[in-house]
């Protein structure tokens, strides 16, 4: 280095130093500051060094030595003699040179430390955050937010402009040339493969630096391209931290500009770390957008079945709306599975376009001859086109190209002329049947992506439960509309008819009947016309018509003669023969019950088996019949009920009209509460619950759970008088009741199970020895109880005992002669 070479006209020059025939002075040298006195002693060793050399140049260990040797200096010359960007394309080469000493490169990519950043100055870093901050929280798309990092990007490095190629379904061979708008949406443009470079940076993802007319047998056609602007270009990838392809991004400098660096491709490097992080939110983002959307769409689903009521095809456009939405598709079609044909079908079709094209456009596969489809249903087999496909396989179908691909059905198109070009097609299952097929057309951005995939795979099942619920409810509105047809029928047939109330009004009610207060009362000594006229006698004789309409009553009475079935035993004559002995009770004991609890008591009694099967609980259970399946407990006993109050429901047939609500309301519960005491399986409990209050002295009348108790007992005798009938009444009745006991065990044996005895008509000896344990475990004890409570049924219990002291006569009898053929044998 010459010796004039040597800084010494920076900004801040030094100061004169004064000069002597001996030289400088001492004083002069003493006012300098260390980085002056280390210039002077330089300057000085130079003359003297150039001196002795006569001339010759200083030597680069020389200058290096003093370097080293005057930090101060060193540092001082930098900051105040070397430009600015010059400092920076040091420090970038400086860390990549220590970077590539410790660090290997990786095979596809590089990795870039932030910790260059503190030495970067050339862009406003804190800015280029802000800015990405503010454009995640307006607009948090994976694209837009790719935007701006490309913005400030090509801000940083002084590229003239950029373009942007989006990865959207992760293919490196499917890029689509984003074009952001400040006005408006922004728009995709699809990219054919002759563009290159952006196609190879994708594939390797390796940057690449490439000027016009550089020779890369990688790229023949060079930037040679037609129209081409470039002069220089920088293509680098963006891909995710697990590796996943986002876009390639091309930095554009033109014919003026200079070639891009390496030091370029480092800060590119370091933005897209931070664009990471933005990237990475917004996908977080958009992801709990699109979980808080479909918990919405479930909440609105869950509204419309259980509020709104909505009709199977206004849950469709529903559904089709919110997927439209969901994935940003241009159309949706739904097609539901018709199991029976083998078809799709769908009555709301292309939803999202005019509705004077409700029918048209978008692949159905069901347009063979070029038809357009039925302006109310389309219909096509299962396995046609591309809903076809997905129904017959059960999997998911993105399609980038409908055009390429043979499945598809260009039919609909070429009768529309809308292109349809890409498709989303997914099926709906629900318990692991398919009932649908979703198919979205045309993302109004670029391709359906993998997330459209997952999100439409999760909105799927909502849309599958959705369905189900519909299918449900309409199900259960044509069964309402049927039960309705049903009631109507069965009214009809099972309702009294008007010659039969004007019959009875003809001929009158009695104003009395013989013996009809006794317990001993015969009910086989009347027709049922004629048990159905002593039925209203007794009613008005316990309550009178102050508050009942008479023709009701008739009409009501009569119907319910006509819904007891035609069975051996719990038939009409029963269901009367029940309601005397309630009666009889009533009449004999004028203060036991209230009013309302003797209407109650006696209605209950005298509809207590309507439509009776001639099978008991257990049967119904163990048949599984329609009727155990909606009631788990007192199964037949509640089915009485419900009969009852349907009876009460027919026109003319409401007896308890003319009470007031309350009252209404108390004797319609105390008539449920009267029936189901008939199921024997509760009175068990309630005889040990009223036996206990009877030993501990605590019964009382005054309180409304110890008259229920009572009201129950009550019922249970009546429900069991025939066994406190008359000997000959007692013979006629139990002949009925075991024919009824056998047509049950003659079913139950056709269906594979063994009788009890009791039930099985190949022990007829076992009638007697049935009728002991039945009056000594039961009917005793329930007579005997209430005999303690109302003493004036004390005829029930003495003719009941009598009558088990025949029936032990007869088991004893049965036995021996048992005995005796045994002993033949």
């Amino acid at each position: 280095m010459p010796i004039d070479a040597v800084p010494n006209s920076g900004k801040k020059q030094l100061p004169a130093i004064k000069r002597s025939n001996r030289g400088v002075s001492l004083n002069s040298i003493n006012e300098l500051s260390p980085i002056e006195k280390g210039a002077y002693s330089l300057m000085q060793m130079s003359v003297q060094e150039a001196r002795r050399t006569k001339q010759k140049d200083i030597t680069a260990d020389q200058v290096s030595a003093y370097l080293k040797d005057h930090p101060d200096f060193l540092e001082h010359h930098v900051m105040e003699e070397v430009e600015l960007e010059q400092l920076e394309r040091w420090m970038i080469r400086r860390t990549q040179r220590a970077r590539k000493q410790t660090l290997p490169m990786g095979k596809n990519g590089r990795k870039t430390s932030l910790s260059r950043w503190k030495f970067c100055v050339h862009a406003d870093k804190r800015q280029m955050l802000l800015d990405l901050t503010h454009s995640l929280q307006i607009r948090p798309t994976r694209a837009h937010v790719l935007w701006e990092l490309a913005n400030c990007i090509s801000s940083a490095v002084g590229a003239d402009g950029f373009r942007l190629y989006l990865a959207e379904t992760g293919d490196p061979d499917i890029l689509s040339l984003y074009i952001g708008s400040d006005v408006g949406e922004p728009r995709l443009e699809k990219v054919k493969c002759g563009l290159t470079v952006p196609t190879y940076v994708a594939r390797t993802r390796e940057a690449i630096r490439l000027s016009r007319g550089d020779v890369d047998p990688r790229f023949p056609e060079g930037l040679s391209r037609k129209g081409e602007i470039a002069h220089h270009i920088l293509c680098q990838a963006i891909t995710q931290p697990d590796g996943d392809l986002v876009a390639v991004l091309e930095l554009i400098r033109k014919e003026d500009g200079l070639p891009f660096h390496e030091e370029d491709e480092e800060i590119a490097c370091s933005y897209l770390v931070w664009g990471g992080i933005a990237l990475h939110y917004a996908h977080l983002f958009l992801n709990i957008n699109k979980q808080r959307k479909l918990n919405d769409f479930l909440l609105a689903v869950v509204k419309s079945i259980f509020q709104d009521m909505v009709s199977m095809d206004m849950l469709v456009i529903k559904i089709m709306n919110f997927a439209q939405r969901l994935v940003d598709a241009d159309r949706a079609s739904l097609f539901l599975v018709d199991s029976k044909s083998k078809e799709l079908y769908a009555t709301i079709f292309d939803v999202g376009i005019d509705c004077s094209n409700l029918n048209h456009g978008s692949d159905s596969g069901g347009e063979e001859n070029g038809k357009q489809p039925p302006s109310r249903e389309i219909r096509f087999p299962i396995g046609t086109g591309i809903a076809g496909q997905v129904a017959l396989s059960g999997e998911i179908l993105n399609i980038v190209d409908a055009y390429s691909d043979p499945r598809f059905n260009r039919t609909v198109d070429a009768i529309t002329g809308y292109k349809t070009e890409t498709i989303l097609c997914m099926p709906i299952y629900i318990r692991g049947s398919l009932i649908g097929v979703v198919q979205m057309v045309n993302k109004r951005l670029g391709y359906f992506t993998k997330d459209d995939e997952e999100a439409f795979q999760m909105f799927a099942v909502y849309c599958g439960l959705a369905l189900h619920h519909a299918k449900l409810y309409d199900k259960i509105r044509r069964s309402e509309q049927k039960y309705k047809v049903a009631l109507e029928v069965l009214s009809y047939h099972n309702t009294s008819t008007a010659e039969e109330v004007q019959n009875c009004l003809t001929q009158g009610i009695p104003e009395s009947v013989e013996h009809i207060d006794s317990y001993y009362f015969n009910p086989f000594d009347y027709d049922d016309f004629g048990k159905a006229k002593c039925a209203i006698y007794m009613f008005i004789d316990l309550f009178g018509l102050q508050r009942f309409d008479k023709a009701s009553l008739i009409r009501f009475t009569l119907t319910i003669k006509k819904n007891y079935r035609r069975v051996p035993y719990h038939n009409w004559t029963h269901g009367f023969s029940v309601a005397n002995t309630m009666y009889s009770v009533i009449k004999s004991s004028v203060d036991a019950f209230r009013s309302n609890e003797r209407l109650a008591l006696f209605i209950g009694s005298l509809c207590h088996d309507l439509d009776h099967r001639g099978k008991n609980n257990k049967f119904m259970l163990d048949t599984d019949s329609p009727i155990a399946a909606i009631y788990s407990t007192s199964t037949m006993e509640h089915h009485h009920f419900n009969q009852t109050v349907t009876i009460l429901q027919q026109e003319g047939h409401n007896i308890f009209g003319k009470l007031n609500s309350s009252e209404y309301k108390q004797v319609l519960g105390l008539v449920k509460h009267c029936i189901l005491a008939t199921d024997l399986a509760l009175f068990f409990p309630n005889r040990a619950k009223l036996s206990m209050l009877m030993e501990e002295e605590k019964f009382s009348w005054s309180i409304l759970e110890h008259r229920m108790l009572i009201q129950a007992i009550a019922m249970t005798a009546s429900d069991l008088s025939a066994s406190a009938k008359p000997w000959e009444i007692q013979v006629q009745t139990v002949k009925v009741i075991f024919e009824e006991f056998y047509q049950q065990g003659d079913a139950e044996r056709a269906a594979g199970r063994t009788p009890i005895s009791m039930m099985d008509r190949e022990q007829p000896d076992q009638q007697a020895a049935s009728q002991v344990g039945f009056l000594n475990g039961i009917c005793i004890p329930c007579y005997s109880l209430l005999y303690r409570l109302i003493p004036e049924t004390k005829p029930l219990l003495d003719m009941c005992t009598k009558n088990l002291e025949k029936w032990t006569e007869l088991a004893a009898e049965m036995q021996r002669r048992r005995d005796s053929k045994a002993k033949l044998m």
